[in-house]
């Protein structure tokens, strides 16, 4: 089976190809450039190195969440577009559950963690199950304290939030608190390759984008109606 993999859901833009359970080529870039810039020329450059048409590809997937929503709705939109147009199926893989594949298995758990802005962090708890990866926790968004009062054991952190929290983490969990090297902790289209295997296929309208907050400009318009109301009575 091939499968080709989309990561937009934060600054890295990421595709991959998995042939019968082996990733036969990833793209990334970190620079910069929006995703629709960069997207559809990587997935062009992929599937020509790959020696593969669109029309070869079995199973589309993507990241759908969470992470920046105009990069979810680049990644989910271009995958629904793809599959419609060769009639194929697609599978939706939370963007926390791929990253988690990052990390080799270990009988440590598993917490991947998102920027989110604001002091806070999407995030999950996952643990390898039997060689499988599961979520054990609702993904949510929080402040680390909070995440990190409900930690009571080893933990291995991955993801972009690392670089910004990780002195915070070190300092509230000590020795209990392990991080995946920088190679290892930001999006990867492998890994949603690996995590789509255990997804159940969709068809294209199906798919959606999950959403933990609301969008930034409808949370600003509700603070500003909520000033506005505050300053009327």
């Amino acid at each position: 089976m091939n499968i080709l993999a989309l990561d937009t859901s934060a600054v890295t833009a990421s595709a991959a190809v998995m042939r019968d359970g082996v990733i036969v080529g990833q793209v990334s870039f970190t620079n910069g450039l929006t995703h629709s810039q960069t997207l559809m020329p990587m997935v062009d450059y992929l599937l020509r190195g790959a020696g593969l048409a669109a029309a070869d590809i079995d199973l589309f997937a993507v990241s759908s969440g969470p992470g920046s929503f105009t990069g979810l709705r680049i990644g989910v939109g271009t995958v629904k577009g793809l599959a419609y147009a060769c009639g194929k199926s697609c599978a939706g893989v939370s963007t926390l559950k791929a990253l988690a594949h990052n990390i080799a298995p270990t009988d440590r758990l598993i917490v991947p963690i998102m920027d989110a802005r604001r002091n806070q962090v999407y995030t999950a708890a996952c643990r390898y199950d039997g060689g499988r990866i599961v979520t054990v926790s609702y993904p949510a968004a929080m402040d680390v304290d909070a995440l990190c009062a409900g930690l009571n054991e080893k933990t291995v952190f991955v993801g972009d939030g690392v670089a910004p929290y990780e002195d915070k983490i070190r300092g509230l969990m000590g020795d209990m608190a392990e991080f995946a090297p920088p190679q290892l902790r930001l999006q990867s289209a492998a890994s949603v390759c690996a995590a789509a295997l255990d997804e159940t296929p969709v068809p294209p309208e199906e798919l959606s984008v999950i959403y933990l907050r609301k969008p930034q400009a409808e949370r600003e318009r509700e603070e500003k109606l909520k000033s506005e109301r505050t300053e009327n009575i």
